[in-house]
């Protein structure tokens, strides 16, 4: 009879080789499972990125929240990187150094900045020893006056756009002032004015001066008119310019025979400088006029100027140089400016000729003025 042996019995197999088999067993079933994923390190996420928005006035600060995936990491530098359409850097400043994120949100402040006008790129970023890795981007929009303009740099120290009721008492005083004679008219001046706060209303972001004539006979016997002032003078906030400052009006120049408009300052009566004046019946020129250290012009410009026509009228108020800006271009420098040391009130307001120097009204319709807004930059 013939055997035939099928193998060894696994019991009589030595060790080792029992052994070598299992591992062979074992690295052959292992590679018929799915093959899992690599191992990774951990990575950042992009939780928030602000600002998306801010103006050229206001130094600003980015604020970015990350956290970790996949466990702790540390970097060698946490920041938020900024970009304009050409490719240049203009990172915020503050990043952080050595910085170890561990899954958890981490909230980082920079140090503020201002940029110009312009749409950036801007996104957060984090250096490791393989080199800096870039976080989503953000768009980082900046709106406001440019590097050319007086405001630039500076920021919003008074602002009065008009949107809702005035605040008569707290910002606005319309009842008196004190470059009027007798508080509420000013007769001296050859203006019909006899103020009341009532002829000045605010609708849909507009301020409206309405004046219409009065019922009352001023000094040099003549018939008021009642009509809008507003100053700052007399008020709890009691805003007052000073030297440095750029002040800024946007507003619609009157049609009507003997509406006399204005943005002046004022204090003490040694303080006034005079924004703008403007009268119909020089329809193309604006009075110009430094009364601390005397300087002045008419300066006209047809295109610009003229009844209905909507501009926006600054000064930046300099110790040795004062400069008027039409529409965002200079337009008159007076060498002189107002010292070191001045600080008036400002005054928006609707005065009415009385027919002296300037024709008054032509019939008792009412005279309308409209105002956009009144800023100052610090």
């Amino acid at each position: 009879m013939t055997v035939i042996h099928l193998g060894t019995p696994p019991g009589l197999m030595p060790k080792s080789i029992r052994r070598r088999v299992g591992l062979v067993v074992m690295a052959m079933l292992l590679a018929l499972l799915p093959a899992g994923p690599a191992w990774a390190a951990p990575t950042v996420v992009l939780d928030s990125l602000t600002p998306t928005s801010a103006s050229t006035t206001t130094p600003v600060s980015a604020r970015l929240r990350v956290h970790t995936v996949g466990g702790c990491l540390t970097v060698q530098q946490l920041g938020v990187a900024v970009r304009d359409s050409a490719g240049n850097n203009l990172d915020f400043p503050g990043a952080r150094g050595t910085t170890t994120i561990c899954g958890n949100t981490l909230t980082m402040t920079t140090s503020p900045r201002t940029f110009a006008p312009g749409t950036y790129t801007e996104f957060g970023y984090y250096r490791t020893s393989s080199g800096y890795h870039n976080l989503p981007s953000r768009r980082l929009v900046i709106t406001g006056p440019g590097p050319s303009s007086p405001a630039y740099g500076k920021s919003l120290a008074f602002d009065e756009e008009f949107d809702g009721p005035i605040p008569f008492g707290s910002r606005w005083n319309g009842s008196t002032t004190s470059a009027y004679k007798y508080g509420n008219h000013n007769p001296d001046d050859r203006k019909l004015d006899w103020l009341n706060p009532s002829t000045i209303t605010v609708s849909g972001g507009l301020s409206t001066f309405t004046a219409t004539p009065g019922s009352h006979i001023l000094e040099d016997n003549l018939r008021s008119w009642d009509t809008g002032l507003l100053t700052t003078e007399n008020t709890t906030q009691n805003f007052r310019t000073r030297t440095g400052d750029y002040a800024e009006a946007r507003v619609q120049l009157p049609r009507a025979s003997g509406s006399w408009p204005a943005v002046w300052t004022w204090l003490n009566g040694d303080s006034e400088v005079d924004g703008f004046e403007y009268h119909p019946d020089n329809p193309n020129l604006l009075e110009i006029a430094n009364h601390v250290h005397p300087a002045a012009t008419y300066y006209t410009d047809a295109a610009n100027i003229y009844p209905g026509a909507w501009v926006t009228l600054g000064v930046h108020f300099g110790a040795t140089n004062d400069d008027w800006y039409l529409n965002g271009r200079l337009i008159f420098s007076d060498h002189t400016g107002v010292g070191s040391t001045w600080s008036p009130n400002i005054i928006l307001n609707l005065s009415i000729s009385d027919g002296t120097y300037h024709p008054g009204p032509s019939s008792a319709s009412p005279i309308i003025f409209y105002a956009d807004y009144v800023r100052v930059w610090r």
